[in-house]
């Protein structure tokens, strides 16, 4: 299973094997770790603590999470996650001995992502922001001329005033978002007031 995480900082996602076929039908996760230091995020240059900061993909042999260092490989494990199994070897220099650094627990946010949605094609880029309620994720695609396209048809209108970008096809672009993990969402109430006390 291959997810992400969103790191309040954004979304991370990391799951315990202990819940079992959960992990095993090709469903991706993303979390946000909001105690995490910014030195180990990749953060993105989008709106500042609510894009996705972390990838992560679990090992379908040892089921420990393993850290993606790009949103592109990341795309690429995940439209191709449920013909081929990730594993930890699939990592430049990693194997299933090496102790896992991502745990399922409320230390960070998670989401559900889908598997086998397409990779983003080449000069776009699909962003993913969650509310600042941790309601809902929305997602929209930034053009190679810096416009940002929020439905199919507003991407379809984009490639057909830009016929130079004619080798994106419109099944590339997906406005599927992933499902927020609510045991793992923990909102702050409010400080009592002197009025209120």
């Amino acid at each position: 299973i291959s997810q992400f995480l969103i790191h309040q900082n954004f979304l991370r996602a990391s799951l315990s094997h202990r819940k079992g076929s959960y992990f095993s039908n090709g469903n991706w996760k993303m979390a946000n770790n909001s105690a995490a230091s910014s030195s180990s995020l990749k953060r993105k240059a989008t709106t500042p603590a609510r894009d996705i900061g972390i990838y992560s993909v679990q090992c379908d042999k040892c089921h420990k999470w393993r850290e993606i260092d790009t949103q592109e490989d990341y795309e690429a494990i995940r439209s191709r996650i449920l013909e081929v199994k990730f594993e930890c070897n699939k990592k430049e220099g990693m194997s299933c001995a090496v102790p896992g650094s991502l745990e399922y627990d409320s230390s960070n946010i998670w989401a559900v992502d889908t598997a086998g949605l397409p990779t983003t094609p080449s000069g776009f880029k699909r962003i993913l922001i969650h509310r600042i309620d941790y309601s809902k994720i929305d997602a929209y695609y930034e053009t190679p001329t810096g416009e940002k396209c929020r439905t199919l048809k507003e991407v379809e209108a984009y490639l057909s005033a830009h016929p130079e970008y004619s080798y994106a096809l419109i099944e590339e672009f997906s406005f599927k978002v992933p499902k927020m993990m609510k045991d793992t969402i923990h909102v702050k109430t409010p400080e009592p007031t002197k009025e209120s006390v």
